[in-house]
C-alpha cells in the first residue's frame, strides 16, 4: 500500500510559476511509475507528467512539454512538478499517482496506476 499527499497548488497570474510536491508513504520501495494527473471542471482527468522511479526517465503531454518538469526526491520519497509559463487552461484539480506496474510506451496510462492522492487545486487567471 502507499499513500500519496499532494501540496502546493494555489492561485496563480499567466505566466507564473508554481511547484507542486507529492510525499509518499508506506510500501514505496516497489514503485515502477510516479505521475501527475489533473482535471478541469467538466472535463475528463488527464496525464501531464510521469517519471520511471528506477532510471529518472520522463514523459510529458504534448500540451505541458517545454513548461512543466517532474522530477523525484528519492531520500525524502517525494515526488515535484515545477510548473512555469502558466496558462488559465492549466487550470485544474492536479492529483499524484503512483504505480508498482506502469506501461513502459505509455506511462500516463490511467488505468496502470493504482494509488492516487486527494489532490490539489491550481487556478491560473489571466
Amino acid at each position: 500500500q502507499v499513500q500519496l499527499v499532494e501540496s502546493g497548488g494555489g492561485s496563480v497570474q499567466a505566466g507564473g510559476s508554481l511547484r507542486l510536491s507529492c510525499a509518499a508513504f508506506g510500501y514505496t520501495y516497489s514503485i515502477d511509475c510516479m505521475a501527475w494527473f489533473r482535471q478541469a471542471p467538466g472535463k475528463e482527468r488527464e496525464g501531464v507528467a510521469a517519471i520511471y522511479t528506477a532510471g529518472g526517465s520522463t514523459f510529458y503531454a504534448d500540451s505541458v512539454k517545454g513548461r512543466f518538469t517532474v522530477s523525484q526526491d528519492n531520500a525524502k520519497n517525494t515526488l515535484y512538478l515545477q510548473m512555469n509559463s502558466l496558462k488559465p487552461e492549466d487550470t485544474a484539480m492536479y492529483y499524484c499517482a503512483a504505480t508498482y506496474d506502469c506501461d513502459s510506451a505509455s506511462p500516463l496510462y490511467e488505468d496502470d496506476y493504482n494509488y492516487w492522492g486527494q489532490g490539489t487545486q491550481v487556478t491560473v487567471s489571466s
